[in-house]
Protein backbone atom coordinates (compact mmCIF):
# COMPACT_ATOMS: atom_id res chain seq x y z
CA UNK A 1 0.00 0.00 0.00
CA UNK A 2 1.37 3.66 -0.75
CA UNK A 3 0.29 6.77 0.73
CA UNK A 4 1.50 10.54 1.16
CA UNK A 5 1.40 10.41 5.06
CA UNK A 6 0.85 7.59 7.69
CA UNK A 7 -1.24 8.61 10.48
CA UNK A 8 -0.73 6.33 13.58
CA UNK A 9 -3.57 6.50 16.26
CA UNK A 10 -7.34 7.54 15.33
CA UNK A 11 -8.43 9.99 18.03
CA UNK A 12 -9.06 13.01 18.05
CA UNK A 13 -4.95 14.18 17.14
CA UNK A 14 -4.94 12.04 14.78
CA UNK A 15 -8.26 12.26 12.89
CA UNK A 16 -7.47 15.83 12.90
CA UNK A 17 -4.81 15.61 10.72
CA UNK A 18 -6.30 13.16 8.37
CA UNK A 19 -9.41 15.95 7.80
CA UNK A 20 -7.09 18.65 7.37
CA UNK A 21 -4.86 16.91 4.64
CA UNK A 22 -7.51 15.63 2.64
CA UNK A 23 -9.44 18.93 2.12
CA UNK A 24 -6.10 19.98 0.57
CA UNK A 25 -6.03 16.83 -1.55
CA UNK A 26 -3.28 15.01 0.21
CA UNK A 27 -3.83 11.48 0.40
CA UNK A 28 -3.57 9.17 3.91
CA UNK A 29 -4.13 6.29 6.00
CA UNK A 30 -4.41 6.06 9.55
CA UNK A 31 -3.91 2.98 11.60
CA UNK A 32 -5.29 2.09 15.01
CA UNK A 33 -4.39 -0.76 16.98
CA UNK A 34 -8.10 -0.61 19.02
CA UNK A 35 -11.73 -0.89 17.30
CA UNK A 36 -13.44 2.51 16.27
CA UNK A 37 -16.15 1.15 19.27
CA UNK A 38 -13.43 1.02 22.14
CA UNK A 39 -11.68 4.63 20.50
CA UNK A 40 -15.30 6.11 20.73
CA UNK A 41 -15.87 4.70 24.34
CA UNK A 42 -12.53 6.92 26.40
CA UNK A 43 -14.55 9.28 28.65
CA UNK A 44 -12.42 12.22 28.34
CA UNK A 45 -12.66 16.13 29.36
CA UNK A 46 -13.64 18.37 26.55
CA UNK A 47 -13.37 22.28 27.23
CA UNK A 48 -12.19 23.67 24.30
CA UNK A 49 -9.99 27.10 23.35
CA UNK A 50 -11.03 29.18 20.88
CA UNK A 51 -8.63 28.47 18.68
CA UNK A 52 -9.57 24.77 18.81
CA UNK A 53 -13.45 25.77 17.97
CA UNK A 54 -12.21 27.91 14.86
CA UNK A 55 -9.93 24.81 13.85
CA UNK A 56 -12.17 22.30 13.72
CA UNK A 57 -15.02 25.14 11.86
CA UNK A 58 -11.83 24.85 9.33
CA UNK A 59 -12.02 21.28 9.25
CA UNK A 60 -15.59 21.36 8.50
CA UNK A 61 -17.10 19.51 11.71
CA UNK A 62 -17.81 22.14 13.95
CA UNK A 63 -21.89 22.03 12.62
CA UNK A 64 -22.80 19.74 15.92
CA UNK A 65 -20.44 21.03 18.16
CA UNK A 66 -21.96 24.39 17.67
CA UNK A 67 -25.50 22.99 18.22
CA UNK A 68 -24.95 21.09 21.10
CA UNK A 69 -21.81 22.55 22.77
CA UNK A 70 -22.16 24.77 25.99
CA UNK A 71 -20.36 28.15 25.44
CA UNK A 72 -18.44 29.31 28.61
CA UNK A 73 -17.74 32.86 29.35
CA UNK A 74 -15.68 32.08 32.49
CA UNK A 75 -14.89 29.98 35.43
CA UNK A 76 -14.97 30.24 38.81
CA UNK A 77 -12.16 29.85 41.36
CA UNK A 78 -13.40 28.60 45.12
CA UNK A 79 -10.93 28.78 48.05
CA UNK A 80 -11.69 27.97 51.67
CA UNK A 81 -15.29 28.76 50.94
CA UNK A 82 -14.41 32.17 48.71
CA UNK A 83 -16.01 31.89 45.45
CA UNK A 84 -14.96 34.25 42.77
CA UNK A 85 -16.13 34.49 39.21
CA UNK A 86 -13.56 35.43 35.93
CA UNK A 87 -15.32 36.87 33.17
CA UNK A 88 -13.25 35.93 30.22
CA UNK A 89 -15.77 37.42 27.42
CA UNK A 90 -15.33 41.04 29.31
CA UNK A 91 -11.60 40.87 30.06
CA UNK A 92 -10.35 39.51 26.51
CA UNK A 93 -13.44 39.19 24.21
CA UNK A 94 -12.60 35.19 24.18
CA UNK A 95 -14.63 32.21 25.47
CA UNK A 96 -14.62 28.25 25.53
CA UNK A 97 -16.27 25.60 24.49
CA UNK A 98 -17.34 22.59 26.74
CA UNK A 99 -18.11 20.15 23.91
CA UNK A 100 -16.62 16.46 24.91
CA UNK A 101 -13.12 14.60 23.07
CA UNK A 102 -15.59 11.46 22.51
CA UNK A 103 -18.15 14.00 20.72
CA UNK A 104 -15.20 15.91 18.90
CA UNK A 105 -13.80 11.89 17.77
CA UNK A 106 -17.25 11.40 16.37
CA UNK A 107 -17.84 13.97 14.65
CA UNK A 108 -13.97 13.71 12.51
CA UNK A 109 -14.90 9.68 12.38
CA UNK A 110 -17.90 10.37 10.62
CA UNK A 111 -16.54 13.14 8.25
CA UNK A 112 -13.81 10.66 7.13
CA UNK A 113 -15.99 7.83 6.81
CA UNK A 114 -17.84 9.92 4.22
CA UNK A 115 -14.56 11.34 2.42
CA UNK A 116 -14.05 7.71 1.84
CA UNK A 117 -10.27 7.95 3.76
CA UNK A 118 -9.16 4.68 5.04
CA UNK A 119 -8.65 4.10 8.48
CA UNK A 120 -7.56 0.50 9.40
CA UNK A 121 -8.87 -0.24 12.60
CA UNK A 122 -7.22 -3.11 15.15
CA UNK A 123 -4.17 -2.91 13.47
CA UNK A 124 -1.74 -5.18 15.23
CA UNK A 125 2.12 -5.04 15.87
CA UNK A 126 2.79 -1.53 14.12
CA UNK A 127 5.87 -1.11 13.52
CA UNK A 128 7.78 2.33 11.80
CA UNK A 129 10.90 1.38 10.10
CA UNK A 130 13.93 3.54 7.72
CA UNK A 131 12.24 6.99 9.07
CA UNK A 132 15.87 8.59 9.21
CA UNK A 133 15.85 8.23 5.13
CA UNK A 134 13.56 9.13 1.90
CA UNK A 135 11.21 6.15 2.21
CA UNK A 136 9.66 5.42 5.49
CA UNK A 137 7.92 2.71 5.72
CA UNK A 138 5.08 1.51 8.67
CA UNK A 139 4.26 -2.00 9.20
CA UNK A 140 1.02 -3.93 10.64
CA UNK A 141 -0.67 -7.04 10.86
CA UNK A 142 -4.14 -7.32 10.07
CA UNK A 143 -6.19 -10.59 10.80
CA UNK A 144 -3.31 -12.26 10.88
CA UNK A 145 -1.84 -11.14 7.42
CA UNK A 146 1.86 -8.50 7.87
CA UNK A 147 0.79 -5.40 5.33
CA UNK A 148 3.28 -2.60 4.35
CA UNK A 149 2.42 1.11 3.97
CA UNK A 150 5.03 3.14 2.23
CA UNK A 151 4.94 6.82 2.93
CA UNK A 152 6.40 9.86 2.43
CA UNK A 153 5.81 10.79 6.69
CA UNK A 154 4.87 9.04 9.69
CA UNK A 155 2.71 10.88 12.41
CA UNK A 156 2.97 10.13 15.47
CA UNK A 157 -0.64 11.17 17.05
CA UNK A 158 -0.69 7.33 19.43
CA UNK A 159 -0.49 8.65 22.67
CA UNK A 160 1.65 8.20 25.42
CA UNK A 161 2.19 4.80 25.45
CA UNK A 162 2.07 4.33 21.74
CA UNK A 163 4.41 3.14 19.25
CA UNK A 164 5.65 6.45 17.16
CA UNK A 165 7.70 7.82 20.13
CA UNK A 166 8.77 4.26 21.66
CA UNK A 167 10.35 4.01 17.93
CA UNK A 168 13.04 7.24 18.20
CA UNK A 169 16.11 6.00 19.25
CA UNK A 170 16.80 7.12 22.83
CA UNK A 171 19.87 9.11 22.55
CA UNK A 172 17.93 10.98 20.05
CA UNK A 173 15.68 12.27 22.56
CA UNK A 174 15.52 14.26 25.51
CA UNK A 175 12.06 14.08 27.84
CA UNK A 176 11.34 15.98 30.82
CA UNK A 177 8.61 14.80 33.27
CA UNK A 178 7.27 15.81 36.50
CA UNK A 179 4.65 13.29 38.16
CA UNK A 180 2.19 14.88 40.91
CA UNK A 181 1.44 12.76 44.18
CA UNK A 182 -2.26 12.77 43.87
CA UNK A 183 -4.89 11.80 41.19
CA UNK A 184 -8.32 13.22 40.14
CA UNK A 185 -11.50 10.44 41.18
CA UNK A 186 -14.02 11.28 38.83
CA UNK A 187 -17.64 10.88 38.37
CA UNK A 188 -20.04 10.86 35.39
CA UNK A 189 -23.51 11.38 36.75
CA UNK A 190 -26.61 11.43 34.33
CA UNK A 191 -27.92 15.13 36.58
CA UNK A 192 -27.86 18.73 35.59
CA UNK A 193 -24.68 20.28 36.30
CA UNK A 194 -24.59 22.57 39.76
CA UNK A 195 -23.31 25.92 37.94
CA UNK A 196 -23.66 27.10 34.35
CA UNK A 197 -19.51 27.30 34.33
CA UNK A 198 -16.70 25.17 36.13
CA UNK A 199 -15.97 25.65 39.48
CA UNK A 200 -12.22 25.18 40.66
CA UNK A 201 -12.21 24.50 44.15
CA UNK A 202 -8.88 24.91 46.67
CA UNK A 203 -9.78 23.02 50.55
CA UNK A 204 -7.50 21.85 53.18
CA UNK A 205 -8.93 18.67 52.25
CA UNK A 206 -7.62 18.42 48.57
CA UNK A 207 -8.62 19.96 45.35
CA UNK A 208 -12.28 19.41 43.80
CA UNK A 209 -13.74 20.66 40.46
CA UNK A 210 -17.35 21.32 39.09
CA UNK A 211 -17.83 20.52 35.63
CA UNK A 212 -20.44 19.28 32.98
CA UNK A 213 -20.65 17.02 29.74
CA UNK A 214 -24.10 18.61 28.40
CA UNK A 215 -27.36 20.25 30.61
CA UNK A 216 -28.30 17.26 31.68
CA UNK A 217 -24.61 14.95 32.24
CA UNK A 218 -22.30 16.36 35.41
CA UNK A 219 -18.60 15.40 35.54
CA UNK A 220 -17.05 16.02 39.09
CA UNK A 221 -13.72 15.37 40.65
CA UNK A 222 -11.96 15.11 43.98
CA UNK A 223 -8.17 15.15 44.92
CA UNK A 224 -7.21 11.48 45.80
CA UNK A 225 -3.69 10.26 46.72
CA UNK A 226 -2.04 8.90 44.23
CA UNK A 227 -2.10 5.33 44.94
CA UNK A 228 -5.70 5.52 45.61
CA UNK A 229 -8.06 2.03 45.40
CA UNK A 230 -11.31 3.27 43.40
CA UNK A 231 -13.31 0.45 45.61
CA UNK A 232 -12.62 2.44 48.75
CA UNK A 233 -14.88 4.96 47.05
CA UNK A 234 -19.11 4.66 47.11
CA UNK A 235 -20.81 7.18 45.17
CA UNK A 236 -22.17 8.35 48.90
CA UNK A 237 -18.72 9.08 50.15
CA UNK A 238 -17.98 10.67 46.77
CA UNK A 239 -20.44 13.43 47.38
CA UNK A 240 -19.83 14.06 50.88
CA UNK A 241 -16.36 14.72 50.39
CA UNK A 242 -17.48 16.61 47.59
CA UNK A 243 -19.95 18.92 49.25
CA UNK A 244 -16.90 19.64 51.98
CA UNK A 245 -14.35 20.94 49.41
CA UNK A 246 -16.98 23.46 47.45
CA UNK A 247 -18.31 26.74 48.59
CA UNK A 248 -21.73 26.31 50.96
CA UNK A 249 -24.15 27.46 48.25
CA UNK A 250 -22.68 25.09 45.63
CA UNK A 251 -22.61 22.56 48.14
CA UNK A 252 -26.43 22.98 49.20
CA UNK A 253 -27.44 22.88 45.30
CA UNK A 254 -25.58 19.74 44.05
CA UNK A 255 -27.57 17.16 42.71
CA UNK A 256 -26.36 13.62 43.52
CA UNK A 257 -27.49 10.64 41.77
CA UNK A 258 -25.73 6.95 40.63
CA UNK A 259 -22.22 7.04 39.10
CA UNK A 260 -22.29 5.65 35.47
CA UNK A 261 -18.60 5.77 35.14
CA UNK A 262 -15.47 6.40 38.14
CA UNK A 263 -12.45 6.40 38.40
CA UNK A 264 -9.01 7.63 38.69
CA UNK A 265 -6.40 9.52 36.47
CA UNK A 266 -3.21 10.09 37.60
CA UNK A 267 -1.86 13.88 37.08
CA UNK A 268 2.01 14.11 35.48
CA UNK A 269 3.52 17.05 33.23
CA UNK A 270 5.54 15.47 30.33
CA UNK A 271 7.44 16.62 27.70
CA UNK A 272 9.84 15.24 24.71
CA UNK A 273 12.28 16.97 22.65
CA UNK A 274 12.74 17.52 19.61
CA UNK A 275 9.36 16.58 18.04
CA UNK A 276 10.96 15.31 14.60
CA UNK A 277 13.14 12.72 13.50
CA UNK A 278 13.84 12.62 10.41
CA UNK A 279 10.39 11.66 8.52
CA UNK A 280 8.45 10.80 11.50
CA UNK A 281 6.90 13.88 13.51
CA UNK A 282 5.24 13.62 16.93
CA UNK A 283 2.11 15.39 18.06
CA UNK A 284 -0.90 15.25 20.46
CA UNK A 285 -0.26 13.24 24.29
CA UNK A 286 2.60 11.12 21.79
CA UNK A 287 5.01 13.96 22.33
CA UNK A 288 3.62 15.70 25.60
CA UNK A 289 1.41 15.34 28.80
CA UNK A 290 -0.27 17.97 31.29
CA UNK A 291 -2.48 17.79 33.97
CA UNK A 292 -6.12 18.07 33.27
CA UNK A 293 -6.13 21.42 35.51
CA UNK A 294 -5.25 23.65 32.51
CA UNK A 295 -8.04 22.28 30.23
CA UNK A 296 -5.12 22.06 28.14
CA UNK A 297 -4.47 18.67 26.92
CA UNK A 298 -6.72 18.19 23.94
CA UNK A 299 -6.36 21.84 23.15
CA UNK A 300 -2.54 21.23 22.85
CA UNK A 301 -3.39 18.09 20.75
CA UNK A 302 -5.13 19.75 18.13
CA UNK A 303 -3.19 22.85 17.83
CA UNK A 304 -0.13 20.40 17.19
CA UNK A 305 -1.77 18.58 14.30
CA UNK A 306 -2.92 21.93 13.19
CA UNK A 307 0.38 23.13 12.48
CA UNK A 308 1.68 19.73 11.27
CA UNK A 309 -0.81 20.21 8.63
CA UNK A 310 0.39 22.89 7.13
CA UNK A 311 3.49 22.00 7.64
CA UNK A 312 2.85 18.90 5.10
CA UNK A 313 0.40 21.20 2.92
CA UNK A 314 3.33 23.76 2.57
CA UNK A 315 5.44 20.86 1.63
CA UNK A 316 3.46 19.54 -0.94
CA UNK A 317 1.92 22.30 -2.67
CA UNK A 318 4.91 25.12 -2.63
CA UNK A 319 7.49 22.19 -2.88
CA UNK A 320 9.08 24.03 0.58
CA UNK A 321 10.53 22.35 3.79
CA UNK A 322 10.18 25.60 5.70
CA UNK A 323 6.98 24.83 7.47
CA UNK A 324 8.11 20.60 8.69
CA UNK A 325 12.04 21.90 9.38
CA UNK A 326 10.45 24.41 12.04
CA UNK A 327 7.26 22.12 13.26
CA UNK A 328 9.05 21.11 16.56
CA UNK A 329 10.43 24.53 17.45
CA UNK A 330 7.18 26.03 16.65
CA UNK A 331 5.30 24.07 18.03
CA UNK A 332 6.96 23.50 21.72
CA UNK A 333 6.91 27.02 22.54
CA UNK A 334 3.10 26.78 23.14
CA UNK A 335 3.51 23.40 24.82
CA UNK A 336 5.89 25.14 26.91
CA UNK A 337 3.42 28.02 27.98
CA UNK A 338 0.57 25.49 28.18
CA UNK A 339 3.01 23.48 30.26
CA UNK A 340 3.47 26.31 32.80
CA UNK A 341 -0.01 27.47 32.95
CA UNK A 342 -1.21 24.04 33.79
CA UNK A 343 1.63 23.60 36.73
CA UNK A 344 0.61 26.76 37.85
CA UNK A 345 -2.92 26.08 38.56
CA UNK A 346 -2.02 22.80 39.43
CA UNK A 347 0.25 24.35 42.46
CA UNK A 348 -2.22 26.73 43.48
CA UNK A 349 -5.15 24.63 43.81
CA UNK A 350 -4.21 21.31 45.31
CA UNK A 351 -3.09 19.94 48.51
CA UNK A 352 0.27 18.80 48.59
CA UNK A 353 2.05 16.29 51.17
CA UNK A 354 4.57 18.78 51.76
CA UNK A 355 2.64 21.89 51.74
CA UNK A 356 3.31 23.57 55.36
CA UNK A 357 1.62 26.61 56.72
CA UNK A 358 3.67 29.21 54.86
CA UNK A 359 2.95 27.24 51.55
CA UNK A 360 -0.96 27.62 51.74
CA UNK A 361 -0.76 31.11 52.40
CA UNK A 362 1.24 31.45 49.62
CA UNK A 363 -1.89 30.03 47.71
CA UNK A 364 -3.93 31.96 49.25
CA UNK A 365 -2.10 35.22 48.21
CA UNK A 366 -2.19 33.82 45.01
CA UNK A 367 -5.96 33.63 45.13
CA UNK A 368 -6.07 37.54 46.37
CA UNK A 369 -3.95 38.43 44.03
CA UNK A 370 -6.16 37.19 40.89
CA UNK A 371 -9.15 38.86 42.73
CA UNK A 372 -7.74 42.20 43.10
CA UNK A 373 -5.84 42.30 40.32
CA UNK A 374 -7.28 43.07 36.83
CA UNK A 375 -3.88 42.42 35.07
CA UNK A 376 -3.92 38.53 36.89
CA UNK A 377 -7.38 38.12 35.55
CA UNK A 378 -6.38 39.26 32.17
CA UNK A 379 -3.33 36.51 31.90
CA UNK A 380 -5.07 33.65 33.41
CA UNK A 381 -8.05 34.31 30.79
CA UNK A 382 -5.32 34.38 28.08
CA UNK A 383 -3.71 31.35 28.73
CA UNK A 384 -7.77 29.24 29.91
CA UNK A 385 -8.46 30.47 26.55
CA UNK A 386 -5.91 29.88 24.50
CA UNK A 387 -2.79 31.83 23.59
CA UNK A 388 -2.08 32.59 19.80
CA UNK A 389 -0.91 29.82 17.42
Amino acid sequence: MRTQVAIVGAGPAGLLLGQLLEQHGIDTVILERRSQDYVLSRIRAGVLEQGSVDLLDKAGVGTRMHGEGLVHDGVEFCFDGDKYRFNFRELIGRTVMVYGQTEVTRDLMHAREASGAKTIYEAEDVSLHAFDGDHPKVRYVKDGVEHDISCDFIAGCDGYHGISRASVPEEALRTFERVYPFGWLGVLVDRPPVADELIYAHHARGFALCSMRSPTRSRYYVQVPANEAIDSWSDDRFWDELRRRVDPETADNLVTGPSIEKSIAPLRSFVAEPLRFGRLFLAGDAAHIVPPTGAKGLNLALNDVGCLAESFTEFYRDKSSAGIDHYSERVLKRVWKAERFSWWMTSILHTFPDTDTFGRRIQRAEFDYLVGSKAAQCALAENYTGLPV
